[in-house]
């Protein structure tokens, strides 16, 4: 059978390939195959544990848009195709051929290699609702859950089982939590909120050993100190999902991703790739990055279909800037672009501006929150290349803006001077409007 269009890949990069191939083609025939019935919100795999309760209260309801929008669907596997043919394979025999491909597989956890990570109770966390609904009805039944990664799903797994009165202990090899997106101050902050719900933190610690006669029982750390365990998840991060793209002959990079230029085209003709399995790079460095959010994934997704025919939506910016945001306890952690720590380390001579304040005024109001916010610039020229921020839920759109800024170059007396909206229910006073008293707090340090 032969499609127009065909996207490998269901989730949030597959989703958004055919929605906007739709939009795009209305008379193009379109195919997505993927290998879930089911497709999993991402970021929303984290609080099935506790606070969505059911693992369906975080599917995506893809299957019945794309039924809306005249999208065939195929629940199946492509394992083989090719590519000078314009053909692929399924796991099911079914063959089709396509003129236009996109690669959308997405990633896989990355399991770190010590001895026990395949005893049973020993789980990682894919976006599979199949998988978690184990890992989800093992946890209920037991106590003791050892989480092995301080990145941000580990956090967050952590923070939401916590939740359900179980004894969580928390492990991160290097000194602080999401040391990815934030700096150790930062960090901190994150290690005294969760650790205010219970949960057993522990920074510089590496695990050895996994133990159990046929199911864990118990953690070695490096120290020779040993953690009973009834259920250890492994969060160590996630690794491109590659091996199709390698076996149709399509170029990765080192890392292991899937190489594309600034349209999303991969090595091969018509083969367009987006999301997880895409080689990133980083805004300000340049250096290839191991980025993997839902955010990115989708703007992958939509600079990919929108070139499918005809080249007309460039990737403008010049990288990445891993944009993110979380919950912790009852606190949002937000950053985008550089880190203090990372920019030092890559030769910017840089200056840090800090603000803390209500983001409500007066601060009396029952939803009023504490916004604690760094701004890193380069001292040279007042660039802005980084932010994190801490407080309630306004800290959510806030670094969006902050995104943004650093795209369209704005430096700190672009900050002190940005006209804004404010109201008392709203946002934080006019008079102490955080972007501006962090900026201006850079500006008397240069």
């Amino acid at each position: 059978m032969k499609y127009d269009i065909i996207v490998i890949g269901g989730s949030a990069a597959g989703l958004v390939a055919a929605l906007t191939s739709r939009k795009l083609y209305k008379d193009k025939k379109i195919l997505v195959v993927k290998k879930l019935e089911k497709e999993l919100v991402p970021c929303g795999i984290p609080y099935i544990f506790h606070t969505l309760g059911k693992i369906e209260n975080d599917y995506m309801g893809i299957e019945d848009k794309f039924k809306a929008n005249g999208i065939d669907l195929l629940i199946d596997e492509v394992v083989d195709g090719n590519v000078n043919e314009k053909k692929i394979v399924t796991k099911n025999g079914k063959e089709f051929e396509y003129d236009k491909l996109v690669i959308a597989t997405g990633s896989t956890p990355f399991v770190i290699p010590i001895p026990g990570n395949d005893l049973e109770n020993v789980y990682s966390i894919p976006k599979n609702y199949k998988y978690l609904e184990e890992v989800q009805e093992k946890v209920k039944r037991v106590q003791n859950i050892v989480i092995i990664g301080g990145g941000f799903i580990g956090v967050e797994v952590a923070d939401e089982i916590k939740k359900s009165g179980k004894n969580v202990t928390l492990i991160e090899a290097k000194d602080y939590l999401l040391p990815a997106s934030f700096d150790a101050d930062f960090g901190e902050i994150a290690k005294q909120e969760i650790e205010s719900d219970n949960v057993k933190v522990l920074l510089s610690t590496k695990v050895t050993k996994i133990e159990g006669n046929g199911k864990v029982e118990k953690v070695i750390l490096e120290n020779g100190e040993e953690l009973p365990a009834d259920v250890v998840i492994i969060a160590t991060g996630y690794k491109p999902n590659t091996e199709l793209a390698k076996k149709l002959g399509i170029k990765v990079t080192e890392l292991g991703y899937i190489e594309t230029d600034d349209y999303m085209r991969t090595s091969v003709k018509d083969v367009f790739a987006a999301g997880d399995c895409v080689q990133h790079k980083d805004y300000f460095t340049g250096k290839p990055s191991r980025l993997m959010l839902a955010s990115a994934a989708v703007f992958d997704a939509r600079i990919a279909a929108s070139n499918l025919y005809k080249l007309r939506l460039l990737r403008a910016n010049k990288g990445s800037l891993n944009a993110y945001s979380t919950v912790i306890g009852g606190k949002t952690f937000a950053s985008a672009g550089i880190t203090e720590s990372v920019a030092k380390e890559e030769g910017f001579d840089v200056v840090v501006g800090r603000a803390e304040v209500v983001d409500r005024h007066p601060g009396k109001f029952a939803d009023a929150s504490k916004i604690t916010m760094k701004l890193i610039f380069s001292k040279e020229c007042g660039l802005l290349l980084g932010a994190q921020i801490v407080g309630g839920k306004s800290v959510g759109e806030i670094i969006n803006i902050i995104s943004l800024a650093i795209q369209k170059d704005v430096n700190i007396k672009d900050l002190l001077t940005m006209q804004i909206g404010t109201h008392p229910l709203l946002t934080a006073a006019p008079t102490v409007y955080p972007l501006a008293v962090a900026a201006e707090d850079a500006l008397s340090k240069m």
